[in-house]
């Protein structure tokens, strides 16, 4: 499997660990593994070879660094590409909308802000440090958690919570995500990636096709027939949001460290 950038130092790498298991990993750790559009590109590709590859029965997406994800690349949506952030069939990151019919965990080590969250609300399951902090920001910019953040965070933790985090913005701990349920298992920083693989072979170690059968029911059940009309609520709500004149301002006044003045 190889780097479809072919960069010395790639921006997204993949391994194998040992037979069973694949980790994608982001690896912009000075830029808080923001997306950018090589990093989208490289996770759509990457993501459908392990569904591919049927010696894989269990994906890990990771990150280096002290971050998990800080969202989209600000740089890249100021230089006209924004849009590209978002694959055609994928979405986001090439990522929060792919067909995923193996098991896929998000091993968080640090801050999954905005996209970041995203991601990790598009795997199954989340095994997260004791320094994590989840939080869907993008009110604050002007902006909705377009990538189907503002409703997967509603199957994820309490309706009043998930209000909470898309209207004020605020991050929530990695022990609070635990108690509330958006996190499976949260241990210190260091040892999330021996975690992840810990909980990655427990599922590798049973029968494939009992696992993917079991998956369908159970995403079914916290409301996976619903996805496609929820889809389509949230793409006429981006759709106005990025009609408005907030969205400007609230670029404009994040770069100029002030707070913005709100005309919508």
């Amino acid at each position: 499997m190889n780097n479809p950038n072919g960069a010395t130092e790639p921006q997204v790498v993949l391994e194998r660990m040992g037979e069973h298991v694949a980790v994608i990993r982001l690896n912009r750790p000075t830029a808080h593994n923001a997306i950018s559009v090589a990093m989208a590109e490289a996770i759509e590709t990457y993501a459908a070879e392990i569904e591919a590859d049927p010696a894989i029965r269990v994906a890990i997406v990771a990150a280096r660094g002290k971050s998990f994800c800080a969202g989209a690349d600000l740089k890249e949506v100021a230089a006209g590409r924004g849009l590209a952030l978002s694959r055609p069939e994928t979405g986001f990151a090439g990522f929060v909308w792919g067909r995923k019919v193996k098991p896929w965990i998000a091993a968080v080590q640090g801050a999954a802000l905005g996209g970041g969250t995203e991601i990790a609300l598009a795997c199954d399951m989340v095994v997260a440090g004791e320094e994590a902090s989840f939080g869907l920001p993008e009110a604050r910019r002007g902006l909705i958690a377009g990538a189907g953040g503002a409703f997967r965070i509603a199957r994820a933790v309490p309706r009043a919570i998930a209000l909470e985090v898309v209207a004020t913005g605020v991050a929530l701990p990695a022990q609070r995500a635990f108690d509330l349920g958006l996190v499976n298992r949260i241990v210190p920083t260091d040892r999330v990636m021996d975690e992840a693989l810990a909980l990655a072979n427990a599922i590798a170690a049973n029968s494939p096709l009992a696992v993917r059968e079991s998956l369908i029911i159970t995403r079914a059940a916290s409301g996976g027939d619903e996805e496609a009309r929820l889809r389509q609520i949230q793409d006429a709500a981006v759709e106005r949001v990025l009609a408005a004149p907030d969205l400007i301002e609230g670029a404009t006044a994040f770069s100029e460290k002030r707070a913005p003045v709100w005309r919508t």
